[in-house]
């Protein structure tokens, strides 16, 4: 152990100054009186929404304008009508219809104002409750029965 050097001393959980930001102005001049070295660096898009108000973000909202998705498509109301009509011929209520296939009295009167979006099983309970065809090309036609061999 002849290299060890007794006057070194070995310091545990000693740390390394790190960094410190100033908040305020007399921090800053402390700092400088001291004689630590100070930088000092400005933030550009600090406070506020100032970083917003460039055209690029003009231009960028407006392609998110132009992108933006269609809304599905509501239900057409003809087949509002024809449930409607078909509803009175059979002389029931919304509620009433709505019991027999199961649904809210609510999505009864969407589908009725044209409202709804369509859902081909909502149609399917319909057309089957109230006898009349809902989809395709002859809406309000009524339904044939099981045809007998």
């Amino acid at each position: 152990m002849s290299s060890a050097d007794w006057d070194s001393k070995t310091v545990i959980g000693f740390r390394a100054k790190a960094p410190k930001v100033a908040r305020n102005a007399s921090d800053l001049n402390a700092a400088r009186r001291a004689g630590a070295v100070v930088a000092t660096e400005k933030k550009t898009t600090a406070g506020g929404n100032k970083g917003h108000t460039g055209p690029d973000h003009q231009r960028i909202a407006k392609l998110d304008r132009e992108n933006e998705v269609a809304p599905p498509p509501k239900v057409n109301p003809t087949v509002g009508k024809a449930i409607q009509t078909a509803r009175m011929e059979k002389s029931m209520t919304q509620k009433d219809l709505a019991q027999k296939t199961n649904e809210k009295p609510s999505v009864i009167q969407d589908y009725e104002s044209g409202k709804a979006i369509p859902n081909p099983q909502i149609l399917g309970k319909l057309e089957r409750a109230l006898g009349v065809k809902l989809r395709g090309a002859e809406i309000g036609k009524k339904l044939e029965g099981p045809k007998k061999s």
